[in-house]
């Protein structure tokens, strides 16, 4: 099954793929990726979402952890978290090759009471485990499907929530849960989380965050850093630095312009601060991203 799968996803890349690797598909949510050569580090702050890698290797590291994943495997992420991910192995007659897929908590709520799930167990936000044979057989069938763009308004529903029944069915079955409960702390995070990418670059106290997330600033914190393994303020920071390189790379801002862009108030905090999350100063990548496109011209 993933043999087919790999020739469904590397079918839909070539035809598709942007210039970042990047094919979006007609599916809300559903996404292939593709890399053909190792890369640098990527640095995010990932959304709840299945990754199953088809061919290639790849690693995501999170909190101190680092998660190595390679062809039948799949990477589950159930919470908002800083990773930091490189392709390892990859290469133009052998790219990497990834269907991801971002998880619906609605979605996982109504299945969670339907198949009367278990009770909810704590569980590390990010794991990696080989990939279910029924979960490879609904992926490509939803691969199948935005090959036939015309059946996707009828058939889209239906085939997600059925990918999403064999992920809670099998091994990655008791984290995902989490996601099925709006009273749950994950949850109640994930709706601080919301207002944090909406406004980052605005000053954010952690007494309105704890407000969205129905919880006392106390316990807020606590929660708060338990789920994301940051504190609020840090979770802010890394959504700012993110933000401020993407920038520099894609839009060719120098460091100043992207500070203030993000909300710094100043140049030299931001640029220590960049420097300790990225191992150098921003004037490197602003110089990186001119020499690329020099190259391209």
């Amino acid at each position: 099954m993933i043999d087919t799968l790999l020739a469904a996803v590397r079918r839909y890349t070539q035809l598709h793929a942007d210039a970042a690797g990047v094919a979006r598909t007609p599916i809300p949510g559903l996404t292939t990726l593709r890399a053909i050569a190792p890369s640098g580090l990527d640095y995010a702050i990932a959304r709840p979402l299945v990754a199953l890698v088809v061919q290639g290797t790849k690693q995501v590291a999170m909190a101190g952890q680092a998660f190595t994943f390679s062809a039948g495997d799949s990477l589950l992420i159930t919470a908002d978290v800083p990773t930091a991910s490189r392709i390892l192995r990859a290469s133009v007659g052998e790219p990497y090759l990834s269907l991801v897929l971002d998880l619906d908590p609605a979605v996982i709520a109504e299945l969670a009471v339907e198949m009367k799930a278990a009770p909810l167990a704590d569980a590390a936000p990010v794991q990696v485990e080989p990939t279910d044979v029924d979960v490879a057989d609904a992926a490509l069938r939803l691969m199948r499907l935005v090959e036939r763009p015309a059946s996707v308004p009828v058939l889209q529903a239906q085939l997600v929530r059925e990918m999403h029944y064999w992920l809670l069915a099998g091994r990655h079955g008791a984290a995902i849960r989490r996601l099925g409960y709006p009273d749950g702390h994950v949850q109640r995070v994930a709706r601080a989380v919301a207002v944090l990418r909406a406004e980052f670059a605005r000053p954010l106290t952690v007494a309105r965050l704890a407000a969205a997330a129905g919880m006392s600033p106390s316990s807020f914190h606590q929660h708060f850093r338990a789920v994301t393994s940051l504190s609020p303020l840090q979770f802010q920071k890394q959504l700012r630095l993110i933000e401020a390189r993407r920038l520099m790379l894609s839009l060719g801002l120098n460091p100043s312009q992207a500070a203030f862009s993000v909300g710094y108030e100043s140049v030299p905090q931001f640029t220590r601060e960049y420097g300790r999350m990225f191992g150098a100063p921003p004037v490197r990548d602003v110089k990186r991203a001119r020499h690329g496109v020099e190259a391209a011209a």
